[in-house]
């Protein structure tokens, strides 16, 4: 088998439930690498029986998950993705492109909800906040913390993240302004996330403050 269009990463912890949703929306000629964060409940085996290379990352977190995914992945270009099926990786296709234009450095998405309540205020008000104080400090014209993106894997790992919990898309947006990356946003359908699977992050009150503690770590 020749080398796939683009790798997509896809962190997982205890998403079994949801990856048979995502993994039937692979694009023709792109390969999913999911990254098992930890799980207790069979997502690596779920993952391998749907045809997904598996990545088993000990050390918890969300950076850690992606860097794993990251060293494994072999195409040209790489995604990221949430496993939890609230996004869907056919909306990765159009940010690709923006990549391999030129266009962009990086294309991200920008969730746009597609119902009341799939995105909890808490979890979106500090989304806003983050994405409005990286918009002054980079100038980059985003308005989400790249949920999903695509760039091409030297560029990604040239960055040096060293993050491995949930600051890793933030140092990376501000790594990336300081390496003199364009980055283009594409909006992106936001649902809600598989039945059976719980958000690590936006979930809980408690969640997000966890977010945040980690980001104000970057921010150090």
């Amino acid at each position: 088998m020749g080398m796939s269009v683009c790798d997509v990463v896809i962190p997982c912890r205890d998403e079994a439930a949801a990856l048979p949703i995502v993994l039937a929306d692979v694009p023709s000629g792109w390969r999913a690498i999911v990254v098992d964060n930890g799980s207790t409940d069979g997502t690596a085996d779920v993952a391998r029986a749907l045809g997904a290379h598996v990545v088993t990352e000990t050390r918890p977190g969300y950076g850690a998950a992606v860097h794993a995914g990251m060293l494994a992945a072999e195409a040209e270009f790489v995604a990221v993705i949430d496993g939890d099926a609230s996004m869907r990786l056919a909306d990765l296709v159009p940010m690709l492109e923006l990549v391999r234009s030129g266009l962009a450095t990086m294309a991200v998405g920008r969730r746009r909800p597609m119902g009341r309540g799939v995105w909890p205020w808490h979890a979106r008000l500090g989304t806003q906040l983050l994405a409005t104080w990286i918009r002054r400090r980079s100038a980059f014209p985003i308005h989400d913390l790249a949920p999903m993106r695509v760039c091409r894997r030297t560029d990604l790992l040239g960055l040096g993240v060293e993050d491995r919990r949930f600051g890793y898309p933030l140092e990376l947006m501000l790594r990336a302004a300081e390496a003199g990356w364009t980055v283009q946003e594409i909006d992106v359908d936001y649902d809600r996330r598989a039945a059976g699977t719980r958000s690590k992050v936006s979930g809980s009150v408690r969640g997000t403050a966890r977010v945040v503690q980690d980001f104000a770590r970057v921010l150090r």
